[in-house]
């Protein structure tokens, strides 16, 4: 695997650098605080954006005059992390303006020869963004730098981009999630449906213990394989039966196996729903399908033992299914895939069709994108209400995350107002016909009102 482009944060003290790490890395990994100083070891964490991965690297301040052993030292880890970085972050104040601290560093960072990002953190709001077109902020080297807030989040999508396209022109581009980690897929179904079959059949040898006894895995199993250059996690999970019925009288041992089969789900990227589909689905089947709705995973159904279905023909595959469709409507998003485990039919499809899924988890709307998504579909139906209220006016729609994706919709606020919960689930709808995210679960919030409602 290649290595992870590296990208250093520099800047002289207290101008909201570790700030700006926690907000690109979306957690709190490194201390915050008012007090100059605060950072003095070096934090590294990958960041995701539109589906790669770059190596993102919190520094100390790089102030002049350092004379206590602390501060040379942060400023010698500094100076060390710049020479090894591919793109330097150079962090400015926007509510203090250029200092000279500023200008010294300017002529430092000129002499690494790195491509070097300017960002005017701190702009908080309209007044501040603006203030970027000050004379000060013309009067060094560098152009007008890129206003962001590490407090909102406000263009730190845009500075992104910048980095990226910055990697691109040196030739070290940064990395498809796919290539730096490896893709947990945990295979979940009732007992006896294949699983284990199917996962040897997937990886071509006999590494799950299969059986027509029903629990014969009795809990998860971890395989971890490299196909085509990409690695994956294999979970083999227990076949999970009705909860009263275990608790009525399964063992000790089925009820800890079926704990972690659930925990499994939860921390999972894929999890493959395997059917028999020779039988009828079964209610087990849609309770397991409601559970992986909630967990947050990517789903795929995996519709086994398909070789056991007689006079196929043409038309069989979509009459089966609209069948599944019916019987599962929690999971209309998810790829339904035909396969048996016994022939090995369709099995060499699974990983291609694995890698779109997680891919598509990290499909990443812009907020120009999310603007001119939320418009056309204001036009397409206009937000329905509820009864004997006004028609709610959305003031601001725009993607928080991804991983799985998660979208915030902002009312605006009446007494009166509502927002139909049918309204939300045509969002969604509509999202998935304008954008890739087939497979996987989206998540839209909406705010402004007493009772927010979420998808």
């Amino acid at each position: 695997m290649s290595d992870i482009p590296k990208v250093a944060i520099v800047g002289r003290t207290n101008v909201g650098k570790s700030s700006l790490f926690n907000k690109l890395i979306e957690e709190q990994k490194t201390l915050v605080s008012a007090i100059p100083g605060t950072t003095r070891d070096i934090f590294e964490a990958d960041c995701i954006w539109r589906g790669r991965v770059i190596r993102l690297i919190d520094t100390g301040g790089l102030d002049r005059g350092a004379k206590n052993e602390i501060d040379i030292e942060i400023g010698k880890q500094a100076r060390k992390i710049m020479k090894e970085a591919d793109v330097l972050l150079f962090i400015v104040d926007a509510q203090t303006g250029l200092q000279e601290e500023d200008r010294v560093l300017e002529k430092e960072l000129r002499k690494t020869n790195k491509p070097i990002i300017v960002a005017a953190n701190k702009a908080d709001n309209r007044l501040m963004r603006t203030a970027i077109n000050e004379k000060q902020w013309h009067s060094w080297s560098f152009q007008a730098p890129l206003a962001i807030s590490a407090k909102r989040g406000t263009g730190t999508g845009d500075l992104l981009d910048l980095v990226y396209e910055k990697l691109d022109e040196i030739n070290c581009p940064a990395i498809s999630i796919l290539d730096v980690h490896a893709t947990q897929v945990s295979v979940i179904g009732r007992p006896n449906v294949g699983k284990s079959s199917l996962l040897n059949a997937a990886i071509g040898e006999s590494r799950f213990i299969a059986s027509s006894i029903e629990h014969t895995t009795r809990e998860p199993n971890d395989t971890r394989i490299t196909v085509d250059g990409r690695d994956y996690i294999l979970v083999d999970t227990a076949g999970i039966r009705k909860m009263a019925r275990v608790n009525k009288g399964g063992s000790k041992l089925e009820k800890e196996g079926i704990e972690r089969t659930e925990q499994a789900m939860k921390r999972s990227d894929v999890c493959l729903l395997v059917l028999d589909i020779s039988e009828p689905i079964h209610t087990q089947d849609k309770h397991l399908a409601g559970d992986l709705e909630k967990s947050g995973a990517s789903v795929i159904i995996i519709a086994n033992k398909w070789d056991l279905i007689p006079d196929k023909d043409s038309v069989t595959i979509n009459k089966y299914e609209h069948y599944i469709r019916a019987h599962l409507p929690m999971l209309d998003w998810a790829p339904i895939l035909f396969t048996s485990a016994q022939t090995g039919k369709r099995v060499q499809n699974l990983f291609e069709i694995i890698d779109q899924v997680v891919e598509n988890r990290f499909t990443q709307l812009d907020d120009n994108q999310a603007r001119g998504f939320i418009s056309q579909a204001i036009v397409k139906h206009k937000p329905s209400k509820g009864k004997g209220e006004s028609h709610p006016k959305i003031v601001k729609f725009y993607q928080k995350r991804v991983n799985p994706p998660v979208f915030e919709l902002i009312l605006k606020q009446t007494h009166n107002q509502a927002l139909n919960p049918s309204y939300v689930r045509f969002l969604e709808n509509y999202l998935r016909d304008m954008y890739t995210f087939d497979g996987v679960p989206i998540r839209i919030h909406v705010k402004g009102r007493s009772k927010s409602h979420t998808t």
